[in-house]
């Protein structure tokens, strides 16, 4: 009975050992990545960009075990206004505390807590799950993605929504004629490639 105990500890020790050394994580190139938002309103819309700050993606073959990723919402940019005093004036408004408080939150931050691996509409290949941080709030969300994953590393796109007021990013919420929309549209492309 020792003997089978003692067989079954080493055989477990033995996968154990084999799961983890498949874990392979890979770093975001964070210059060839990029991640764009689209806000829409009553009367129109307006579209930009915010750069990622670093992110790993962890793998084991072809499954996606974790992932970290770091936004740095200095970098908040409005792309679709070419006047420069107009820009200014909304991209100010975004970095005040009726938006993204960005003075005293420098950065948000996303965490998968959870991927399945499922064929969706567009192509998607997984379901990720994972916890999104801003303002210091955070609350879970769940999307499709489209990865693909090499021994190399890997190259990741997805399309989701989010309700901002969830964050606490109430500003023009509900106000008939002068109303933002509360939910705001993101366009991620992530990789690893060099």
């Amino acid at each position: 009975m020792k003997t089978i105990k003692t067989l079954a500890f080493t055989l477990l020790v033995v996968l154990s050992a084999g799961t983890l050394a498949a874990q392979t994580t890979h770093t975001v190139n964070t210059s060839k990545s990029t991640l764009n938002w689209l806000a829409k309103k009553v009367t129109g819309q307006h579209d930009g960009s915010v750069n990622i700050k670093s992110g790993s993606l962890t793998v084991n073959g072809d499954q996606i075990t974790g992932g970290n990723f770091v936004l740095d919402m200095t970098t908040i940019k409005v792309l679709d206004i070419k006047d420069a005093e107009t820009n200014g004036q909304l991209l100010g408004h975004l970095n005040s505390d009726d938006f993204f408080s960005v003075a005293s939150h420098k950065e948000a931050t996303f965490k998968i807590t959870k991927s399945v691996a499922k064929a969706g509409k567009d192509g998607a290949t997984h379901e990720i799950t994972g916890d999104l941080t801003i303002k210091g709030i955070t609350n879970s969300i769940t999307f499709p993605a489209k990865v693909t994953l090499t021994k190399a590393g890997f190259i990741a796109a997805a399309k989701f929504t989010i309700d901002r007021t969830k964050w606490d990013v109430k500003y023009g919420s509900g106000l008939g004629d002068n109303a933002i929309y509360d939910d705001v549209e993101f366009n991620l492309y992530l990789t690893s490639a060099k």
